[in-house]
């Protein structure tokens, strides 16, 4: 078979390499914008529309700013400590002043001076077309003065903005309104108002700072003195004299107490060694170290002879055997140092036991005084905490007392001076210009928004949209050629170019879809059927085609439009063609071709009737036409498709005519066309253009595999022309126009 059948030929391929690279994806980007280009306009015009309507009805606003710093450095005058303790300027601190100048206190204070209230403004409905919307829902009742001050207070904050500039110690206070010399004044008032407030708010709490000092201090003195009375009479009652040393007990507590401590180590010390002498006397004869450590001359005497008759006692048993009467001699006498030397190892433990209890005696008795001197200790300990508690409260009162009289004496002289950190260092002026709508930011914003708004909606019908719209789309999803895209003939119509011949009248009759191909002969939907003719011929070359039948997956998608129109082209060039309405279950091509047939297909299967007697001729083409006949009754229309006498009729007709043209039912509602593949060369799969699913058609060709074997190629019907150059522009019209302008026809 050629490669017409095959979706990916060696330019495809070519194409195909580019697949996945930047450009390639840049490119699929611009199809996008291309295909979707009206409805992104109309978004984009939208946006741009209410923007402008908005900047046209909304009321011009001015801002006037004013910039306060708190300021560091102090007069010198008034450099001295404050009593409620200086609080270092840092971020959190100018944060919170920016907070406070937020504060309802510092705004319903303006609104106060300044009779905002009064002002309608504030009050009242607000201007532009957002106010008279507002107004129109109003009911006219009149306000109290709280409702009045809240409905101020909230104008007056949402105009308001107050903020640090950066990280320095300067706040920036602006406030928007319709009238730029009242932004002016109403800023200006706003930092006033924050600096008699951060007076006020110094000097009330300096004066009550004042007053509890005054109760505090007297309550202090009294306290003070009656715990230095305390003191006293405490030592007076208990006899203690303050010498500036330690009390004689609690000295000799120190010395018994390390006396303890020394005499718990000899303890230990004499328990180690008997420990170790009883450990020594398990072996039978300590080894050389254990000896040394032991430093007794007897012991390492005794052991070396013990050791020298050990080698002579090996050597003479190697020698004479064990039962030698010299070997006997030395392991007797090596029984008698051994004796010898556990006899010693005895009188050491004795030695090493006896000092042990001498030390545990000891140390009970130092246990025993350390608990007489203890005892004698307690009483004068309790008194003397008593003491120190007694002491310690005195100090601490009269320090309280000293610290909170200097405290006093600074509030004192801060009440007449009270001063505050911040201060104005730009005062707000009247603003010359609008801040507000911005007119290139608006519409700028309404561009970008417009812009990302319309790509959004773009890629989201891009994405929606599963329907065949381009060749691409059959060559990927289906692997199989698109061998042509048909325009829709609802209302494509031949047309003459402007100034060359006379225009169709408006009142004119609609041309015979069936016939289109002969009615029009230079138009698109001809030459699309043209190329499906040319697709037909190439693939005879490969293999016989002669029996062609034209399905689609869904009614009225153009299959039998096609099929006549195919079968017309073939046929008024020449060739013996004979087209065949197959769809039984629903013969439409009949009942517009021949509505007066009574019989057909139905009865030349079923051998009521000769093929002569069925076929009609059209006078114009020659074309050969069967229709099917009467269907009504027919309830296993597959059956008869798949019939002997339905084979042998196509073998009939396949040595009469050149051409036979089945015009098959379509593949989901029925399964008829699946039992025609045994006598049909090659099938033609019309797809809608824009409405048949993706997943409907490689359902039904998925679901025939012997179909989509014999697949010639698909055709996508009732495209439209204008919409279709946005996805494949060398489909558009305008090559087509071009071409056949000098003939007076365009589409």
């Amino acid at each position: 078979m050629l490669q017409v059948n095959k979706p990916t030929s060696e330019i495809n391929r070519d194409f195909a390499e580019a697949d996945g690279s930047p450009s390639q994806a840049l490119t699929s980007y611009l199809d996008i914008v291309r295909r979707q280009f009206p409805t992104m306009v109309a978004i984009v015009s939208a946006c741009v529309i209410l923007a402008l309507l908005y900047l046209f009805t909304a009321a011009p606003q001015f801002t006037s700013t004013t910039s306060m710093v708190i300021d560091t450095r102090k007069v010198q005058l008034f450099q001295q400590q404050s009593m409620l303790g200086d609080v270092a300027i840092d971020s959190a601190t100018v944060e919170t002043q920016v907070e406070i100048l937020k504060s309802e206190n510092i705004s319903l204070a303006v609104i106060r001076d300044q009779h905002l209230i009064d002002d309608p403004e504030f009050t009242g409905g607000g201007g532009g077309l957002i106010g008279a919307v507002a107004s129109l829902f109003s009911d006219g009742h009149a306000s109290s003065e709280f409702e009045l001050t809240r409905k101020a207070l909230e104008r007056f904050e949402k105009n308001r903005t107050i903020k640090r500039l950066g990280l320095t110690y300067v706040m920036e206070i602006g406030y928007t309104s319709r009238d730029p010399v009242k932004a002016a004044r109403i800023a200006n008032a706003i930092a006033d108002t924050y600096i008699v407030d951060q007076l006020e708010a110094k000097y009330q709490a300096t004066r009550r700072a004042s007053v509890w000092l005054q109760d505090r201090i007297k309550e202090l003195r009294t306290q003070a003195s009656a715990a230095q009375k305390a003191v006293v009479d405490f030592k007076t009652a208990n006899n203690i004299v303050d010498t500036g040393g330690r009390l004689m007990n609690e000295q000799q507590l120190a010395e018994v107490n390390s006396q303890l401590i020394m005499a718990h180590a000899a303890t230990a010390e004499a328990k180690a060694r008997m420990d170790r002498i009883s450990d020594i006397l398990k072996q039978e004869i300590p080894d050389a170290s254990v000896a040394d450590a032991l430093k007794n001359d007897t012991i390492v005497k005794l052991r070396g002879q013990y050791v020298d008759m050990a080698s002579k006692e090996s050597i003479w048993a190697m020698k004479y055997g064990s039962d030698h009467l010299a070997a006997v001699n030395l392991r007797r006498q090596m029984a008698e140092i051994k004796k010898n030397i556990i006899d010693e190892l005895k009188r050491i433990q004795e030695s090493y036991k006896s000092d042990y209890d001498i030390a545990v005696t000891r140390e009970e008795a130092i246990k025993s005084s350390l608990a007489n001197v203890i005892s004698e200790s307690q009483l004068t300990s309790q008194a003397q905490v008593q003491l120190r508690e007694l002491e310690s409260t005195a100090q601490s009162y009269q320090a309280m007392y000293d610290n909170f009289l200097q405290r006093y004496m600074e509030s004192v002289q801060q009440q007449s001076f009270p001063i505050t950190e911040a201060r104005v260092i730009s005062a707000a002026t009247t603003s010359l210009k609008k801040s507000y709508p911005k007119t290139l930011i608006i519409l700028a914003a309404a561009l970008m928004g417009g812009l990302l708004m319309s790509f959004g909606v773009a890629m989201a019908r891009e994405l929606t949209d599963k329907v065949f719209r381009t060749t691409a789309q059959v060559e990927e999803q289906l692997t199989a050629n698109c061998i042509s895209i048909l325009p829709t003939l609802g209302g494509a119509l031949s047309g003459v170019l402007a100034g060359k011949l006379p225009p169709r009248p408006k009142n004119a009759p609609q041309a015979n879809l069936l016939r289109y191909v002969i009615e029009n002969p230079l138009s698109r939907f001809a030459e699309g059927v043209r190329s499906l003719k040319v697709a037909i011929d190439l693939n005879s070359i490969v293999r016989e085609n002669r029996v062609l039948a034209v399905t689609s997956t869904l009614p009225n998608e153009g299959k039998s439009t096609l099929s006549t129109n195919l079968a017309q082209l073939m046929a008024h060039g020449g060739a013996r063609v004979i087209l065949v309405d197959a769809d039984l279950r629903n013969p439409s091509l009949s009942r517009a071709l021949v509505p007066d047939a009574k019989v057909g297909l139905i009865d030349v299967v079923a051998q009521k009737a000769q093929l002569d007697d069925t076929l009609v001729i059209d006078p114009e083409t020659k074309l050969s036409i069967l229709p099917a006949g009467i269907t009504s009754k027919l309830l296993h229309t597959n059956e008869i498709l798949a019939s002997k006498t339905m084979h042998a009729l196509v073998a009939l007709l396949r040595s009469n005519f050149d051409y036979v043209v089945l015009d098959m039912p379509p593949m989901a509602p029925v399964v008829d066309v699946r039992v025609t593949s045994s006598f049909v060369d090659s099938y033609v799969f019309v797809i809608e253009w824009g409405k048949t699913r993706i997943d409907v058609v490689r359902h039904n060709l998925r679901g025939s595999p012997e179909i989509q074997d014999k697949l010639l190629g698909v055709v996508l019907n009732k495209a439209d022309t204008k919409a279709l150059a946005r996805y494949e522009s060398y489909h558009g019209r305008y090559y087509y126009q071009k071409y056949y302008a000098r003939y007076g026809y365009v589409e």
